[in-house]
């Protein structure tokens, strides 16, 4: 198994489809049915932005998920110290691969990735509806400090 970071954009729009079917799924108020010539075109300009990182897991020649980071700066203000934080956007492994240890893999390749550029904030935030994403967060140790709130009108 070996974790990387890529820049390919096409294979991160493929895996991107198990977790945009969750979310589309739970949320189809919110979200679209996946579209891959809509993903690869989102990804293709996301991929080169400099705050975001991408990581591909791969396991016996083949692509089993990815996650997507972003490296965030708080300035200071009035009210905030400053300080950064690694900010998990989407992490993802196929459907068939799951409880197979791939993203508990990828999650450390960010934590590395976080101390190796002098970070110790890890930050990420689920659709509440995703009990499979409450679980492994919780397995990996993360602590809610705030919750978000809507009303709809």
């Amino acid at each position: 198994m070996k974790i990387y970071q890529t820049y390919d954009y096409e294979m991160v729009a493929k895996l991107n489809k198990p977790v945009h079917d969750l979310h589309s799924k739970l949320y189809p108020a919110y979200f679209k049915k996946y579209n891959y010539p809509d993903a690869e075109e989102l990804f293709k300009h996301l991929i080169n932005v400099d705050s975001f990182v991408f990581f591909i897991v791969e396991d016996n020649g083949e692509a089993r998920g990815y996650a997507w980071i972003e490296i965030r700066n708080y300035p200071e203000n009035a009210f905030n110290k400053e300080f950064k934080s690694v900010y998990v956007q989407q992490i993802s492994t196929t459907e068939n691969q799951r409880r197979k240890g791939y993203g508990s893999k990828l999650m450390g390749k960010i934590y590395d990735f976080a101390k190796s550029i002098d970070i110790d904030l890890i930050e990420l935030d689920y659709w509440i509806e995703n009990s499979e994403a409450k679980e492994f967060y919780k397995k990996q140790g993360f602590k809610q400090s705030r919750e978000f709130v809507y009303k709809q009108l």
